[in-house]
Parts: structure tokens; sequence; C-alpha cells
């Protein structure tokens, strides 16, 4: 133990001390926040309390007991991993919270932090009645906590989720038995619809990459801590937005929707496809770049998006 962690281990107690100096470690090291938290006091909570072995939820009356000097070795050790490795806490606590739902999380997919996860929770109401959703299809589902939350919401459908990597399939795999839907959720490899049975999915739901090779270049380590095919969108981020607009009219029931995120490339979007009446979704609890569209609407729209698709692979 060198003199900085002496200081501190002997100095700070309790657990609502730690709480506060990692916090204050957070600021003044100037990390980034970007993964599922707004602030350095709920990042240092979260890294605390996982640590401990306590819920995110534990009662305030809980926050001034002491703790052992093993636990308190244990969380100044996970404060400093984070401002020195500049990696996502998901990946220290290999546990991620989306739509209520804990996660396990590694290197080998993004963590979870989609706006998407709010439209579950409501059960895509108003766009579609939640007792004719009988198939749901994830396109680039990652660590599958889209799927599986969707399997939650609708605990009578059939749930389909695929991705391109094996390695995110394998951390998929995880979390679908950690959360025992195997006979729910079927996990595919596939690029995009190409190794799908063509079936009339009342929901396509899909976080793809979408971000522009400038951006990616750009954006702070936590990120590219992150596999970087989760992110590369081709070079104006929308390479497999556009391929997934083109096909899956074949792969939509009469009444079904299409929710995509695609972030910071949404107004790329909207000006390459101007005619499209993309309804661009706002969420309560904040996030945005989330587009839907109905199965008439990609029906009628359909040419435009083959030929922006045409252009874009040509180009």
């Amino acid at each position: 133990m060198n003199t900085s962690a002496s200081d501190v281990i002997h100095t700070l107690t309790r657990i609502k001390d730690y709480i506060r100096w990692g916090a204050s470690r957070f600021v003044a090291a100037n990390i980034f926040l970007g993964h599922g938290v707004q602030t350095a006091l709920d990042e240092s909570a979260a890294l605390v309390l996982h640590t401990l072995g306590q819920p995110y939820d534990l009662p305030n009356v809980f926050l001034d007991s002491v703790l052992t000097l093993n636990e308190r070795q244990a969380v100044f050790e996970i404060i400093e991993r984070r401002i020195n490795e500049r990696k996502p806490s998901a990946y220290l606590t290999h546990e991620a919270l989306f739509a209520g739902l804990a996660f396990y999380v590694d290197e080998r997919v993004l963590v979870p932090r989609s706006p998407i996860a709010e439209l579950i929770g409501n059960h895509f109401e108003p766009w579609i009645e939640p007792e004719q959703v009988l198939n749901v299809l994830d396109l680039c589902t990652g660590g599958g906590c889209i799927a599986i939350a969707c399997a939650y919401a609708f605990p009578e459908a059939q749930v389909d989720a695929a991705d391109i990597s094996a390695d995110a399939l394998a951390v998929a795999r995880i979390n679908v038995e950690k959360h025992e839907l195997g006979e729910q959720v079927t996990l595919c490899r596939s690029d995009l619809f190409s190794q799908l049975p063509r079936k009339p999915y009342d929901i396509i739901v899909s976080n793809p990459p979408y971000v522009s090779l400038a951006e990616w270049r750009g954006l702070p380590a936590e990120f590219h801590a992150e596999p970087e095919l989760g992110f590369k969108g081709g070079e104006n981020g929308l390479d497999l937005v556009l391929r997934i607009l083109a096909a899956a009219p074949d792969y939509l029931a009469e009444h079904g929707i299409l929710v995509v995120e695609v972030g910071s490339s949404a107004q790329t979007l909207a000006d390459l496809c101007p005619e499209v009446p993309f309804c661009w979704l706002e969420f309560a609890k904040g996030g945005d770049g989330v587009f839907l569209l109905s199965a008439g609407q990609l029906h009628d729209y359909h040419s435009i998006f083959v030929h922006a698709l045409s252009c874009q692979e040509t180009a």
C-alpha cells in the first residue's frame, strides 16, 4: 500500500466518505461520464456500492456504516483503476443496468445505455398494440440487453437477437442464461438480416454502429476501450442504417414497426432522405437520435432507401 492509499484508508472510514472521495477524484481526474450515469457522484456511488456487494438503492441509513480495512482497500483500488485505466465502470464491475435489469458485460460488447430502454418499458405504445406482439427482432444485439428486455416486456413473444460478432453473442448467451430466457430468446450470428428467417416481425429494433469515422477518432478514451465494431458506421455513420432501412420491409408484419437508434448521425440521415417523415422519438429520461417508421412507411419510401444505399456503396 503506497502512502497515498494509506492516508486515505486510515482517514476515511464510512461508505459515504468513499462515495464523496471517489467523486472528488473523478472530477479532479476529468474522467468521461457517458455510460449510463450523469454525475461523478453517481459514478462513484455505483462503483463503491458494487465493490461492497451492496444494492444501488442502499437505504441512506447504511451510508454511515464503517468499513473494514479490506473493504476500504478494495474501494480505493477500484476508484484508482477507473481513473488510471480510463475504462467504463461496467468493465471493472462486469455489470450494467438496462431497463431496470442487471446484465453481465465485458470488453467484447458495448456498455448498454440506449434510450430505447424507455420505449421497451412502455411496451412501444402507442405505436403498437402489445397484445399483437408475437415476434421481435433485435438487430446488432451486442450483449443481448435490448432483446432480453423485450422478452420481459412481451412474455408471449419470441425474440430473435442477431449480431455479426461471435464475441458479442458469447456475452449475450451469458445474459440469456442469467435471465433464464433460453426458450424465448434465440441468438443468431448474422450480418444484419442475411442469416435470419424471413418471417413477419411485429417489432424490429436496432442500435447499430452509427458513428462516423471522423467522430469515432475524436471520442474520449472510455469509448475507445469498447469494441470499435460497435461504433463505426462508415464514413458518414449510415452504412448499416441504410442497409436496415432497405431490407426491413421484407421482415416486418403489416402492422409492424421499425425502431432504430442513429444517435449523432440523425441529422445526416434526415438530410440524406428529406422526403421521409421519420418519427424522431422523445424520451422523458433523456436521449435522442432514435427514429420510428411503420411497415407502411418503409414500403412507401423503399425506393428512396434503396437509392441512398446504392449511392453510399458506390461513393
